[in-house]
């Protein structure tokens, strides 16, 4: 049986790592949403680099660890959705803050 849902493993792989203090991780198996979204977490300074190992398989990234991560999931399941139609979701998708 496959993994459903390979950028909400990799996610779980990386917050437990860092729950436990490593510095370091492996995620497997690689695959292009996981390495855009590992360049949003780079930029944001929430990882301090990643590389991929090719192992004639379907890879492997080495994510380096800084300690600015507190929690870290995907949102199942993945919409489609239109750019004109994104505050809406962020509205009812995500928890409201408290501007009080």
């Amino acid at each position: 049986m496959g993994r459903v849902n390979v950028l909400a493993d990799a996610l779980k792989t990386i917050s437990n790592a860092e729950r436990t203090g490593k510095r370091e991780v492996i995620v497997r198996p690689s695959s292009d949403i996981i390495i855009k979204f590992l360049k949003v977490m780079q930029e944001n300074g929430y990882i301090q680099e990643f590389s991929k190992i090719e192992d004639h398989r379907s890879g492997k990234l080495v994510v380096k660890l800084n300690g600015r991560l507190n929690k870290c999931r995907a949102m199942s399941p993945r919409y489609n959705l239109k750019v004109t139609n994104l505050e809406t979701w962020v509205a009812n998708l995500l928890p409201s803050k408290n501007l009080v």
